[in-house]
């Protein structure tokens, strides 16, 4: 039997049109995203027409657009004025969690091969890899703007939402830190830039380099961090410290060891590894992660892991896992030490 409907809320036929007209809200949002719309409602409330003029629009959809996403609570009007809300000022890319480069992203390589998750959930191979012809990956690698959008995308991504998550937290000890796949080195950045005492390691494709340097140089850690490049499935440098940002959860368990192995060979015993991951947790209630999952499933081998999977797979790799630091955010730090031969794994607490 079905849970009663609750005598407050809209009819169940009524929710499920909503659920499933979602495409549209996201094109829509995508739509106010590519225009810039938020961003010129930045510093004052303007007309529909100014909209229109100054973003390239016309004036009648705009108005038809702005008001659907009014009831969604993006923008709100007194009059004839546009003004945004603070969800709706994340679409601003002079925002300090902007979300617009998402927004893009996820409309241009994302939103066409998820057409392809029915063959997905019939045949476990992505729906991008059906779609563009070969693995996700590989079709965003062929272009370098395409590259540079999708890396803009994850970090502000990353960013805005592990805002915070190394506040507190104290990092293991070792004088070399090396942030493998690292991509733009904000999370090495984070790990180190008070630590002066701590030398880093960005370690990634060769094509990431001169965006690495570059991020460095920003940053004022050049001094500190050099900037390597290489294939963590085949060999990665010797740290003492080792950090992989989501980096896991864009492989199937497979890959997923062969990283991991890498990495072993590498590390001597007692060196540190810290997974920096979204964990699903138990039961039915709603978290970001298992609609990140939902990303994965039409995108990429990979998938978001339970704190078990993960314990799984670095034990299997030659790692024990020490504990799991839970943080503000929706991720999770899980430290783990590479393992003497024969030493007996040891019992995994949540920390907070």
């Amino acid at each position: 039997m079905s849970d009663p409907v609750p005598p407050d809320g809209p009819p169940p036929a009524v929710v499920m049109s909503q659920l499933l007209g979602g495409f549209q809200l996201s094109q829509a949002l995508y739509v106010v995203a590519k225009l810039d719309i938020c961003t010129l409602l930045e510093e004052k409330p303007l007309t529909v027409t100014e909209l229109a003029e100054r973003s390239g629009a016309r004036p009648e959809p705009l108005s038809r657009l702005i008001r659907t996403l009014a009831s969604t609570g993006i923008f709100h009007t007194t009059g004839d004025l546009v003004h945004t809300t603070p969800l709706g000022a994340t679409l601003s890319r002079t925002h300090p969690e902007t979300v617009a480069h998402i927004a893009e992203m996820w409309m241009e390589t994302h939103y066409l091969p998820f057409s392809e998750l029915l063959h997905t959930v019939r045949t476990g191979e992505p729906g991008a890899t059906r779609y563009f012809g070969k693995p996700a990956f590989a079709w965003v690698g062929e272009d370098p703007a395409r590259a540079r959008q999708v890396a803009r995308a994850m970090a502000d991504l990353t960013g805005s939402l592990r805002r915070g998550m190394f506040d507190a937290y104290q990092l293991p000890a070792g004088d070399r830190v090396a942030d493998v796949g690292g991509a733009d080195g904000s999370v090495l950045a984070e790990l180190i830039a008070h630590r002066p005492d701590r030398q880093g390691i960005l370690f990634d494709l060769p094509a990431m380099v001169p965006s690495g340097n570059a991020a460095m140089v920003t940053r004022r850690l050049d001094d500190r961090v050099a900037v390597v490049a290489g294939d963590f499935f085949t060999e990665v440098p010797e740290a003492d410290v080792y950090v992989l940002s989501f980096i896991l959860h864009d492989w199937d368990d497979d890959a997923a060891g062969r990283i991991l192995a890498t990495i072993r060979r590498s590390a001597s015993d007692g060196a540190r590894l810290l997974l920096v991951e979204g964990l699903v947790p138990p039961g039915d209630q709603p978290h970001l992660i298992k609609m990140v999952d939902l990303t994965m499933l039409g995108m990429v081998p990979g998938r978001e892991r339970t704190a078990e999977e993960y314990t799984t797979l670095l034990t299997d790799a030659g790692f024990v896992v020490d504990r799991i630091v839970t943080t503000p955010t929706p991720f999770s730090i899980v430290e783990a030490t590479a393992a003497a031969d024969g030493q007996p794994p040891r019992q995994v607490r949540p920390v907070g």
